[in-house]
């Protein structure tokens, strides 16, 4: 069984992300400015407004597909004992957008994931389907491979990022994005603060730099560095603006790295800066939740926040958490 603490941090890094994902549902695809006209300043979970073109129908604190994928891949990692079997992952991302638009939802695969999926539907090999995603879908999803494996060898690490990452985003920009905060991830299950696990999260994603399709961002590190130096000056507007907040992994990756400096570490606080900041608010939140979540565990999160947001979703996160921490403790 694993110890608590990591279990602490493991259902940190779910929680915290479900956390960032639910409070910038309503604000997503928005712009600074209209997030302000529509709801003010966001402070907790809100209801979109109506017509929102593309959380429209969804319950305040309602997660979307950044939480919602989060968890397909941690259910396939931990039936696979460790392994992804690229089919049965594209054959998961496509029975999950046929659930949602059963659902009558509209927060489908982003461009990268359905571009990849339906070349592999038209005969393209796996191998070449990803070769061109450069979008944020892989490092919001991320958070589970972070959990089941250590960031003790790094190489091996960044290696299980870039087979999650195969189908969808075989790319530099998006495998070395993903790698970093798998990096932050894992190193925060095993006890580190989001500052102590930066380095290695930089190295991750030079690491990740060498693979894939030489596409997009060749040097995402950097990206995350300049982030981080941003937010020291604590300029929210200025880490928006300089850094950007689109779907690009070199933007809103880049983004969520700088949002939990901004937020000091805090989970919650950083979830709320994102939902603030515009344009891919949810998966901003996700993934500085997730990095968050897991380098102060799930004790840290508020329970009444946690508590509304499990119960919306109807999430089961501890079975999950502990299926990956038995696949980390079995590989070493």
């Amino acid at each position: 069984m694993p110890g608590q603490g990591s279990l602490d941090r493991a259902l940190g890094a779910l929680l915290g992300g479900a956390l960032g994902d639910a409070l910038g549902m309503p604000s997503q695809t928005l712009d600074r400015a209209a997030i302000a006209a529509r709801y003010g300043r966001i402070a907790g979970f809100l209801a979109p407004f109506p017509g929102h073109p593309v959380s429209h129908g969804l319950p305040a604190g309602a997660v979307t597909d950044d939480t919602e994928q989060t968890l397909l891949l941690a259910r396939l990692l931990i039936d696979g004992g460790g392994v992804l079997d690229d089919c049965a992952w594209a054959q998961a991302l496509i029975g999950w957008e046929a659930g949602v638009r059963a659902r009558g939802l509209r927060d489908l695969l982003g461009p990268s994931t359905r571009r990849a999926l339906d070349a592999l539907l038209a005969g393209t090999p796996v191998g070449e389907t990803g070769r061109t995603g450069t979008t944020n879908g892989a490092a919001m999803r991320i958070a589970p491979v972070g959990i089941a494996t250590s960031a003790n060898d790094l190489p091996r690490l960044v290696t299980r990022v870039a087979a999650a990452c195969r189908v969808t985003h075989a790319t530099r920009e998006a495998i070395a994005a993903a790698a970093a905060v798998a990096a932050v991830v894992s190193q925060g299950i095993d006890g580190a603060t989001f500052d102590a696990a930066l380095p290695a999260a930089l190295e991750a994603a030079r690491l990740g730099a060498a693979l894939g399709a030489a596409v997009g961002e060749p040097d995402m590190a950097g990206r995350i560095a300049l982030a981080l130096d941003i937010a020291r000056g604590g300029d929210e507007a200025r880490l928006a603006c300089e850094i950007g907040t689109s779907v690009a992994s070199r933007c809103s990756v880049a983004a969520a790295f700088g949002v939990v400096r901004l937020a000091g570490g805090d989970a919650w606080r950083a979830a709320q800066i994102a939902a603030n900041i515009g344009d891919d608010t949810d998966t901003i939140g996700a993934i500085a939740g997730a990095m968050a979540g897991a380098c102060s565990g799930a004790s840290a999160l508020p329970a009444d926040k946690v508590a509304l947001v499990v119960a919306v979703n109807r999430l089961e996160l501890a079975p999950l958490a502990q299926g990956l921490l038995a696949l980390r403790g079995a590989a070493r």
